[in-house]
């Protein structure tokens, strides 16, 4: 989003600063228009006046003579004025042809000049004075109708310029108020696009949020891209989090609910559980007993002996003691279970055909209650025994992972593994896929392994069986165990 402004912004930018050089060139250029259109004029009007003096000197030239006649002086001051006018005419810069044009034209007003000074200062022979006359009046005359097509072409060619001119300033006209309109538009539209870009993530976050807020945490906000993606992830993670929280409350909810219970019926029935266990025993040592009998009796003091270590597990479960932390080696835990606990407890012809494969690589130590881990491991072992019991491979492999911040042990089997469908449950309390078994194993080895700070998961292998994985905090980079 932040690269969708800055573009945006940009664009608005330049578009707006193109539009205010064109502006500036517009005015520029329309206002050289009008002053050439108004020099040119200017040029117009001074070759005008230029024509007007030549036709009052031809005027004084055929009134010489008569009684409507004027002054010398005048004459003379008509002449000079015709030649101050052409002389002003080279003041302005002109284009090579035009320059000779005007050299022509002060040739003939230099030659029309002479002639008339001659006629006002010839005396002496009377035809010899008609004839510079004549010629004079003929030389004012071609003057004239010189200075009468530059002024037609001039004036043609002027119109023409003007006409253009005021074209273009009109079609300048027209751009400068389709800019002037286009401007609130493009703002309004980039404004739009901006705030719309903005609004409706943080609507559909606003949404989430509520929907979080009313006790949906399986809701996720999809779809959303750049910062608002990033921000929408963090926000699935979030109730991601919220809702393992949530279910650890319920769980320590549970827990203090089924610890009450547990001490209660600890209460009510060890004793007389006891009891009963005793006069079994008594009971099923008398001499008058057939051996029917006895036999169940015994299965009865069997039973109440399951009852009691079912008893304590639950009691386990609901009041777990506290772990005492000391830096352990986790391989030697490992090592120390699989040799001296696997073996006293895995009873059976099966547990001859199981085959150990060991993979203890080297990780830091660990800061974790050894009796604990041990009942954990123990107990993982023992369920990868019973679920294969035609034999096969018992896998336990410790590493570090990756970011050197947690130790990783996996116990595998070559069992026939857990229906996907039931994966999600294996830790639940009083959940078993066991015939005989109280369910209570896994959920305890889960709440060992968080009380160190730990995850416990599982997962069927492609090649068959179940893997085990234990993430543990390692204590510190460095403290390797061997």
């Amino acid at each position: 989003m932040k690269k969708r402004i800055i573009i945006g912004l940009a664009v608005y930018s330049v578009t707006f600063l193109l539009s205010g050089l064109y502006i500036v060139y517009v005015i520029h250029s329309g206002t050289s228009k009008l002053n050439n259109i108004i020099r040119l004029h200017q040029i117009e009007i001074l070759r005008e006046h230029f024509l007007i003096q030549i036709k009052r000197v031809q005027s004084d030239l055929a009134l010489r003579n008569t009684p409507n006649a004027r002054q010398f002086d005048t004459v003379v001051k008509d002449i000079r004025n015709m030649h101050m006018l052409v002389e002003t005419c080279f003041r302005c810069h002109h284009d090579p042809p035009v320059r000779e044009r005007l050299e022509e034209l002060r040739g003939m007003t230099d030659h029309y000049q002479d002639s008339m000074s001659r006629v006002l200062t010839f005396r002496a022979n009377t035809a010899r004075l008609a004839e510079e006359e004549a010629a004079a009046f003929q030389s004012g005359e071609e003057l004239t109708r010189k200075v009468a097509d530059m002024i037609a072409l001039t004036s043609a060619r002027l119109s023409e310029r003007t006409n253009r001119a005021l074209e273009d300033i009109s079609r300048s006209r027209i751009l400068l108020f389709v800019l002037l309109a286009v401007g609130p538009v493009l703002t309004a539209a980039l404004g739009l696009v901006l705030v719309r870009g903005i609004t409706n993530p943080l609507n559909r976050l606003l949404e989430a949020t509520r929907t979080l807020k009313s006790g949906n945490l399986d809701y996720r906000v999809e779809g959303l891209k750049e910062e608002f993606g990033e921000l929408a992830d963090s926000f699935n993670e979030m109730s991601v989090s919220l809702k393992e929280q949530m279910h650890r409350m319920q769980r320590a909810e549970q827990m203090v609910v089924v610890g009450e219970l547990a001490a209660g019926l600890a209460h009510e029935v060890k004793n007389p559980m006891a009891g009963i266990k005793a006069a079994m025993s008594v009971l099923s040592e008398e001499q008058y007993l057939t051996a029917e009998d006895r036999d169940v009796l015994q299965r009865v003091v069997a039973e109440i002996v399951h009852l009691e270590g079912l008893m304590r597990s639950f009691i386990n479960f609901a009041k777990p003691q506290k772990p005492r932390f000391e830096s352990v080696n986790v391989n030697n835990i490992l090592n120390t279970t699989l040799t001296f606990y696997l073996k006293a407890h895995s009873i059976g012809e099966s547990n001859e055909r199981i085959r150990i494969e060991k993979d203890f690589q080297e990780v830091p130590a660990v800061r974790a209650d050894t009796s604990q881990l041990q009942q954990v491991f123990l107990n993982l072992f023992l369920n990868a025994i019973d679920a294969m019991p035609n034999g096969g491979t018992l896998g336990v492999r410790s590493v570090l992972e990756k970011d050197g911040g947690r130790v990783r042990i996996e116990i595998s089997d070559s069992g026939k593994g857990i229906r996907e469908d039931l994966l999600d449950k294996v830790f639940q309390p009083f959940f078993t896929t066991k015939a005989k078994g109280s369910g209570l194993g896994l959920a305890i080895s889960r709440q060992l392994v968080e009380q160190h700070g730990g995850s416990i998961g599982v997962a069927n292998r492609p090649e068959g069986g179940v893997m085990f994985t234990i993430r543990l905090p390692a204590k510190g980079e460095g403290e390797a165990a061997a």
